[in-house]
């Protein structure tokens, strides 16, 4: 028996994820929002995966270390880590430059600067100010979140669909099961879909985490460790979410084109998706 599931610790990683993540599925789909619980219900389940995959580790008898716990060379976080911001000023900048969607939100920035505290400053330093701390602490605290997700999906799931499989195909593969995974908190909760309607940003989303997992895989595989893809999962998150979404004045056709359901960030990780596969060669197959 347990000779077999060492063939099928795919097949165990991903029933435990389904069961752990039902929990708090539940609890979103009972809230009816994915803050509910202050943050607490979505937070734990983004650690969902990786809790399955500690213990389908420990079930197998596998050590803990083949989930790329080691850092690295940091130039892989690094690049990591300016990806996200470039793609995100990149979107931003199109979208504000084509009035697809509004700078500033002055409401939003407003908001933000009265809570600094430091009396009446121009909007542009308190843009930038509000920058500094979003490229650096939250970006830090967003890590703690995205974790979970990362021993889960490349720390897991990556490596062993990468012993079987090309290079794409466990890009592929593996970015559609985080797809699905996020498929209920789209469907029985408020608060993240991006303001379109549930045809567009659902086949968007499905579409778009394949294709950007392309970025992930091969950093994951590349460099052997899971850090590389917690920075760059938390930096995406965080400039996406917390700078550049907020920032921007949402007219009819923003939510179409920018942020994480927008087509703009689709087209751009199609040409990511290209150049990592162009150096798919560079990889090797783990053990």
């Amino acid at each position: 028996m347990h000779a077999n599931a060492k063939r099928s610790g795919i097949a165990i990683f991903l029933v435990l994820t389904l069961g752990f993540s039902s929990i708090f599925y539940f609890l979103i789909a009972k809230s009816g929002q994915v803050g509910g619980g202050w943050g607490a219900y979505i937070g734990c389940l983004m650690w969902c995966p990786g809790l399955a995959a500690l213990l389908t580790c420990k079930y197998l008898r596998r050590d803990l270390s083949s989930l790329g716990w080691n850092w690295g060379k940091s130039r892989y976080q690094i690049a990591c880590y300016l990806i996200p911001l470039a793609y995100g000023a990149a979107i931003y900048a199109f979208t504000w430059l084509t009035g697809l969607g509004g700078f500033y939100d002055s409401k939003f920035v407003e908001r933000f600067s009265d809570a600094f505290g430091l009396g009446p400053i121009r909007p542009w330093m308190s843009i930038v100010l509000y920058f500094c701390f979003t490229a650096t602490i939250t970006v830090i605290r967003d890590c703690a979140t995205v974790l979970g997700e990362e021993i889960g999906w490349r720390g897991f799931l990556v490596p062993e669909l990468a012993k079987r499989n090309s290079f794409a195909a466990t890009a592929a593969i593996s970015g559609f099961i985080w797809a699905l995974w996020h498929y209920p908190i789209f469907l029985l909760a408020k608060g993240y879909n991006g303001g379109t309607p549930l045809w567009y940003y659902l086949s968007l989303f499905t579409i778009l985490l394949p294709v950007i997992s392309f970025v992930w895989t091969w950093m994951r595989l590349k460099s052997g460790s899971i850090w590389p893809g917690v920075v760059l999962h938390a930096a995406h998150n965080t400039f996406i979410q917390e700078f550049f979404d907020p920032l921007t004045v949402d007219k009819s056709k923003t939510r179409y084109v920018a942020g994480e359901f927008g087509v703009a960030l689709l087209l751009i990780s199609i040409l990511m998706a290209i150049y990592f596969w162009s150096r798919r060669n560079e990889l090797t197959t783990p053990a």
